[in-house]
């Protein structure tokens, strides 16, 4: 033996297995935090969409209202309707304001599986027409 030589010899070249299981074990948790960001992002892009196409439904509602050219009564009224190929769920509540020429009106559009949670909501007067 070879004077300064130990039993033990060191090899440079490679990982270690420790060193690979710890590697692997950052790399799950990176992989699995990314996955959790995207399907975030793919949840978020869902509900945009959902309620974009809510508030077009509460716009025509208003719109038709606007178009009939009547002056509403005080109470609600609901219906369905279907935008970007989805399923809503619309109530209109006509109140009273101090002058008597106008009436607010409020609309709040849900979705079908969730018809206690407002995903949109416009809110807009009608003015009495004079003739």
């Amino acid at each position: 033996m070879p004077s300064g030589a130990s039993i033990f010899t060191v090899r440079s070249n490679g990982f270690t297995l420790l060193e690979t299981l710890v590697a692997l074990a950052v790399v799950g948790i990176a992989m699995a935090a990314a996955m959790r960001s995207t399907h975030f992002a793919v949840d978020t892009v869902a509900e945009l969409k959902a309620r974009t196409a809510a508030g077009w439904v509460a716009q025509n509602v208003s719109s038709e209202l606007r178009a009939t050219r009547l002056f509403p009564e005080a109470g609600a009224t609901s219906g369905r309707a279907t935008q970007g190929l989805q399923d809503f769920l619309w109530r209109q509540e006509v109140s009273v304001t101090p002058n008597y020429s106008f009436r607010r009106v409020e609309i709040k559009v849900f979705l079908p599986e969730r018809p206690e949670h407002a995903i949109a909501r416009q809110v807009s007067y009608v003015a009495r027409q004079q003739n």
